[in-house]
């Protein structure tokens, strides 16, 4: 599947707001709602995700069309990844390790940061990253598939 790549910059510079008024803050509570929302973007896709919901209903009608789409599962890898740094932050600031919430809210503000402002998504680059060393099985096809049916040579 594809997206437009300037909804998930959108959901990163609200993404970037919210971790710094946690960061300043120390609200455990606004934390765990930004740990729903990554969750949401991972578990749903982008487009299902509250910042998504946004974008494509407020935003995206007041835009051209994107010059390119990109896919999918990098920005959604991304949101896990962010889900696993919120949920970390929500742990120490709850459990009172509030170095180890600032610490993890500050890691993920950074990356929201890149993304938002210069286009770089960190966790988009990991999952490339990822997908060179551990190709998978993306792009095997079975003995004998040589196309769609009835075009063999």
């Amino acid at each position: 599947m594809t997206i437009d790549p300037r909804g998930p910059r959108f959901g990163a510079l609200i993404t970037t707001v919210v971790l710094a008024v946690v960061v300043v803050t120390g609200s455990v509570w606004l934390l765990a709602a930004q740990a729903l929302v990554f969750a949401a973007g991972a578990v749903f896709g982008l487009r299902y995700a509250p910042y998504g919901l946004l974008y494509r209903k407020l935003i995206r009608p007041r835009l051209g069309p994107p010059r390119e789409l990109e896919l999918e599962a990098p920005p959604r890898f991304a949101q896990a990844v962010g889900l696993v740094f919120a949920i970390i932050g929500v742990i120490g600031y709850a459990a009172g390790v509030t170095w180890l919430g600032m610490v993890a809210t500050a890691a993920a503000l950074v990356a929201a940061f890149l993304n938002g402002v210069f286009g770089f998504c960190l966790g988009c680059e990991m999952y490339l990253l990822i997908r060179r060393i551990w190709p998978g099985r993306q792009g095997v096809a079975p003995a004998g598939a040589d196309g769609p049916p009835g075009l063999s040579s």
